[in-house]
């Protein structure tokens, strides 16, 4: 396999994996139906250490409004209910001694507006991360080119593919981004 081969297949990866990023970072941004990854990003002080909670305890929204937190232990309830307090997400959990209820309320006009300037804003790092895989990668090829490896055609063709899968991955970018806009826009 050629350098330049290499480079693309490299750089494909690295938009792929920004690409998952950006998805994964999404799945945490609140859209007024429960689900789990909602509380992915909540740790919980378990004597001393701090601990995710679905290491804790199972998660689970039985419900379009309503998340239900299962501990594992049951001594640990009160500090996952005070986790999911001060974890600013917005969410007041009920504890009933052996699980924790917690009723996401539904958003307000206002603040759709603000999750979705939110996401356009992370939607736009996103793009610009895609973009640095792509002045990377050219670089990588006009460095093999300096050092006699490839061609100026075969780094002309390989410079090419970069610009269509950029084009392509800030597109796939745009499109996550549109999807997760009308999931907070519907009411």
């Amino acid at each position: 396999m050629t350098s330049d081969a290499e480079v693309l297949e490299s750089t494909k990866q690295d938009m792929e994996k920004t690409l998952a990023a950006f998805r994964k970072e999404l799945s945490h941004v609140r859209t007024g139906r429960a689900h789990t990854a909602l509380l992915e990003g909540v740790t919980v002080d378990y004597y001393g250490a701090k601990t995710p909670l679905n290491q804790l305890a199972s998660l689970s929204a039985p419900e379009a409004t309503l998340l239900v937190v299962q501990p594992f232990d049951k001594g640990v309830i009160a500090a996952i209910e005070k986790a999911i307090k001060s974890a600013d997400l917005g969410l007041n959990p009920l504890n009933d001694g052996k699980l924790i209820r917690v009723p996401v309320p539904p958003l307000t006009e206002e603040r759709r507006r603000e999750l979705v300037k939110h996401i356009r804003k992370l939607a736009e790092d996103y793009r610009v991360s895609v973009r640095s895989h792509r002045r990377d990668s050219l670089e990588m090829l006009k460095e093999f080119e300096k050092d006699k490896e490839i061609t100026e055609d075969d780094r002309r063709h390989a410079g090419e593919k970069i610009e269509a899968l950029t084009k392509e991955y800030v597109e796939r970018v745009d499109k996550t981004l549109k999807g997760k806009e009308d999931e907070i826009m519907a009411v």
